[in-house]
């Protein structure tokens, strides 16, 4: 009786959108160390699992620049809406 060898991992497709620029210097460089993409993604994401340093780090960044351009998306709306009020309540304006 033999016994036939079954792999139990499964794959997961994903999906996400980059910007022209980037995608084209990622394709070179890793075109230049002879490596796919999938590879290289393959191993961002085992390093984030395994809770590496330099991706914790990285990630701590990522996060820090999100929350400073949400702050300064929401600046600039408070601006214009106050401005808006302002101009709306303005006893000098001529209605």
């Amino acid at each position: 009786m033999t016994r036939s060898y079954k792999d139990f991992e499964t794959k997961k497709t994903i999906h996400f959108t980059i910007t022209r620029e980037s995608h084209s210097k990622l394709r070179i460089a890793c075109f230049n160390k002879r490596l796919s993409m999938q590879e290289i993604f393959e191993e961002i994401s085992q390093r984030i699992a395994a809770e590496s340093p330099d991706m914790a780090k990285l990630l701590d960044e990522l996060s820090q620049k999100k929350k400073e351009k949400v702050i300064k998306k929401l600046s600039k709306t408070d601006a214009e809406s106050l401005f808006n009020l302002i101009e709306a309540e303005n006893p000098l304006s001529e209605k």
